[in-house]
């Protein structure tokens, strides 16, 4: 009779997709040692046949377009928007025609280590692929979001081969005459964008690491530019360096006391103001990477993001005339993060902007409702 430890040298060395054949020799044996194994190397089979149906799902919008006839599909994605320092990364894999990678998935959901051993398979495996990179210099010029279309029209222009249709990640990139298609979380819907959000992940972890060792009073290589506490701590302590992202990091620079004193008194008072107006105030001074909101609400079932904008005078223009399409897109992208971070993803929201204007001596509030929209 052969022992429990050659019985689990059997089955560990058989491959995964043969453990049907090999397990029922063991099914029969009595010993609990044995029964273990058989009952681990069964999940080890059954998660297989799940990652085989997790792959087939993947490939859903690559055999779409097989099916129209676009041979080289082309999955593109980007990494570091949300970042207070270095670049955004965007990357771009033509992966072979139904190809299946195990373990190819949205990068943040996979190890530092998961990642290194993918991004390697893809690079390896991939009819084409490149990365491009804009400069937190550029991101302050042109803003993020403009940044990170470059970033992509970079990496789309540096493919070896030219793809037939671009799957990419969320957005529809302009200026681009290949045919293309934005989809949601589609670095967990597509192989080929799952693949490009590797590949781009692993290559900006990798410049943010170096970076940590030219200025390494920000932790850079945990936090990767994003706005940790150590990050911020350094900041505090040591200002800004030459790769911050200025449009970013205004708000965390040292600023004289009055203008700070001004915009907490005006949020004190819009709170106070629109709790006489019947709203349930939920949260104050909501901070993330992309930005911050200064008063988070509810009323008559609604979910509400405002903007307190205070100013000692109108030379400039009406405090909500400074709440711009920059101040607006990082509001919204900052109130997505409140979502999902609350699973209130499913519920009606509005954007909008108190004023109050102290001049004279006085004080003027008024609030507008549906300010903007996403």
């Amino acid at each position: 009779m052969q022992s429990v430890g050659e019985i689990k040298e059997i089955l560990s060395s058989c491959p995964v997709e043969k453990l049907p054949e090999v397990l029922p020799e063991f099914a029969a044996d009595s010993r609990k040692g044995v029964q273990s194994l058989v009952t681990r190397f069964q999940k080890k089979y059954d998660a297989y046949l799940a990652e085989l149906e997790r792959l087939e799902t993947l490939l859903t919008y690559e055999r779409e377009c097989y099916e129209k006839g676009f041979e080289l599909v082309a999955g593109i994605d980007e990494v570091g928007r949300g970042p207070l320092a270095g670049p955004v990364v965007a990357a771009a894999v033509i992966l072979p025609k139904n190809c299946k990678i195990a373990g190819v998935n949205d990068s943040k959901k996979l190890s530092a280590q998961k990642r290194e051993e993918l991004c390697q398979i893809i690079k390896e495996q991939a009819v084409a692929w490149a990365v491009g990179v804009v400069s937190n210099e550029r991101i302050d010029e042109i803003n993020i979001l403009q940044a990170t279309y470059e970033a992509m029209r970079e990496a789309l222009s540096k493919l070896e081969v030219q793809p037939d249709f671009i799957l990419a990640d969320a957005v529809t990139i302009p200026k681009v005459s290949t045919p293309q298609k934005g989809i949601i979380k589609g670095d967990a819907k597509s192989i080929s964008i799952g693949a490009a959000s590797i590949v781009a992940k692993v290559t900006r972890d990798a410049m943010m690491e170096g970076m940590a060792e030219i200025y390494p009073h920000y932790d850079f290589a945990s936090n990767k530019g994003y706005g940790s506490q150590k990050h911020l701590a350094g900041i505090a302590q040591y200002g800004i360096c030459p790769i911050h992202r200025r449009t970013f990091v205004k708000n965390f620079l040292k600023e004289d006391a009055a203008p700070k004193e001004t915009g907490n008194r005006g949020e004190l008072l819009a709170a106070k103001e629109m709790k006489k107006m019947g709203y349930e105030i939920l949260a104050q001074n909501y901070r993330k990477p992309s930005g911050e909101i200064d008063i988070i609400a509810q009323k008559d079932g609604i979910l509400v993001f405002t903007e307190v904008k205070t100013r000692t005078s109108t030379a400039y223009g009406t405090p909500a005339e400074a709440v711009d399409r920059r101040k607006q897109a990082h509001i919204i992208e900052t109130a997505l993060a409140y979502l999902a971070e609350t699973g209130d993803a499913d519920r009606d929201c509005r954007f909008d902007v108190a004023e109050i204007l102290e001049e004279d001596g006085k004080k003027y509030f008024r609030y507008i409702e549906n300010a903007f929209e996403a």
